[in-house]
């Protein structure tokens, strides 16, 4: 079954239009995509590990993904964490942290940022076959650095740094 998204202006507004995924979105038009850092009690942010077949694959990141038609962005937010990560959250446990414009080939979409705050470890993180190849719990200066080698994917921690000041900005102990 092919995945709708709903399309919007840049102000966020509904056009009452979907488009499917992998076609070219007309000029003007954005599809909603959500990033989540989650951040344990240790202070430590959980990434993942793209899967090799996907854009930027091999490559580490925080939760993200598209919002599909008929979802709220965090309804997206709590569906994408869950099924990448196996982590459930509630809505109030999101924190809205912004939102920015992308445009990237034939996407155009407007990115929006949430930070998720709470009590996991390793072994509680279920990894989505096709998603996800790998998850680890670093604290955000290894992040910084992984960003520096090319691991981390560098235009994703440049957006993460800005939004998440209280978090990157916080030295490893």
């Amino acid at each position: 079954m092919a995945e709708l998204f709903d399309l919007y202006n840049e102000k966020l507004e509904p056009l009452g239009e979907t488009v499917e995924r992998g076609d070219r979105i007309p000029a003007g038009k954005y599809h909603i995509v959500i990033a989540v850092l989650s951040v344990n009690f240790e202070n430590k942010v959980l990434i993942t590990r793209r899967d090799d077949r996907k854009p930027y694959g091999g490559l580490w990141e925080m939760t993200q993904g598209a919002v599909v038609a008929g979802e709220t962005p965090v309804q997206g937010a709590l569906r994408e964490l869950k099924e990448e990560t196996g982590l459930r959250a509630l809505p109030e446990a999101l924190e809205y942290r912004g939102q920015i414009l992308f445009r990237f080939s034939n996407h155009s979409h407007i990115v929006m940022f949430y930070l998720f705050r709470a009590d996991f470890r390793d072994e509680d993180i279920i990894l989505q076959p096709g998603e996800t190849t790998a998850a680890r719990l670093v604290y955000p200066a290894e992040i910084e650095q992984m960003a520096k080698t090319g691991e981390f994917i560098p235009f994703v921690y440049q957006r993460a740094k800005a939004l998440y000041p209280d978090i990157f900005g916080e030295e490893m102990p």
